[in-house]
């Protein structure tokens, strides 16, 4: 067990660096469209290097195939999972702390429940209890946000990231529903290669693609910097390449629902992880006595709802 935590400690450890990463290119006067669209050029990049060494130019071809095939479907998934999802996680960083998105953006596990509702799938009730507890907790976090900003700042930072939490788990829902051809009106695409995580990253990476190309012709944004490209690269290959193989690798390893409970549980260390770097990198202050209480229950909170749903 400790082997598992610790490696799901690592991974959330590179998962934090999104948001440490997003808020130094943003505080250097680095454009939002620029942070979002390159890390995902970057992840095209890595993802098909890891594919083509792991599993060969065969899987690549195979990947191809099925994106030609289904190509509005993965353009519509990956706009929204990969494409809305990040754009608004980058744009928030203008306008608030690392630590206070990797809070807020724990209202992720408060939308998975809503998403499969809308997708018909049955939710389980457990944890309703604690679901409110992480909502409490990252209630306080945005409420001294607002008392040391204002709340047009609040507006810019928090909604952008309630809206992406409900985004991504709609993307991979969309990517999971076509696996299991149980929706009318989503394709059924049966392929072996579906089964494999990196591959599944790899379609809707390709399927953002035209989100970002439309947002960069919008925006116009500046040429970025050279700072700019390497933090992007540094985000792609610490979160989208290390802390995603290091974490399905402790999922891999876990011999039972507890287990799994565990490693998922460690990545509520995302926010502590955050806070941290900001505070060591960045200059950044500690939060006070609210937000402190707000990061402890989204913490304690995000570990117990794990445990009782893999009981």
């Amino acid at each position: 067990m400790a082997r598992l935590i610790t490696l799901g400690s690592i991974a959330a450890l590179f998962f934090s660096s999104t948001f440490v990463l997003n808020r130094a290119m943003s505080l250097a006067g680095g454009h939002w469209a620029w942070t979002a669209s390159l890390r995902f050029g970057f992840m095209l990049i890595f993802l098909i290097l890891l594919l083509l060494v792991t599993q060969g130019k065969k899987a690549l071809v195979e990947i191809k195939n099925i994106f030609l095939q289904h190509w509005l479907f993965w353009i519509f998934a990956g706009s929204i999972g990969f494409g809305v999802f990040y754009a608004l996680i980058s744009f928030s960083a203008s306008y608030a702390a690392g630590w206070i998105m990797a809070t807020t953006w724990q209202t992720t596990i408060l939308a998975t429940p809503i998403v499969l509702t809308f997708f018909g799938r049955k939710v389980p009730t457990k944890g309703l209890l604690l679901i409110g507890v992480i909502f409490i907790g990252i209630a306080l976090v945005n409420i001294e946000h607002v008392s040391l900003t204002d709340t047009k700042t609040l507006v810019y930072s928090a909604l952008p990231v309630l809206i992406a939490a409900f985004a991504y788990p709609i993307g991979n829902q969309l990517v999971w529903e076509a696996r299991m051809g149980h929706h009318k009106n989503i394709p059924h695409i049966q392929d072996p290669i579906l089964d494999n995580g990196f591959a599944r990253v790899l379609l809707l990476t390709l399927g953002s693609l035209p989100f970002w190309a439309v947002i960069l012709l919008f925006t116009s944004p500046p040429a970025p910097s050279s700072g700019q490209l390497i933090s992007t690269a540094l985000v792609a290959l610490f979160s989208g390449v290390i802390a995603t193989t290091l974490f399905l690798y402790a999922r891999h390893l876990s011999r039972n629902s507890s287990e799994i409970a565990a490693v998922d549980a460690t990545q509520s260390l995302e926010v502590v992880f955050s806070l941290i770097g900001e505070i060591l990198f960045l200059g950044g202050a500690w939060p006070g006595p609210l937000g402190m209480a707000g990061v402890a229950l989204t913490i304690l909170g995000l570990v117990l709802y794990m445990r009782i749903q893999n009981a």
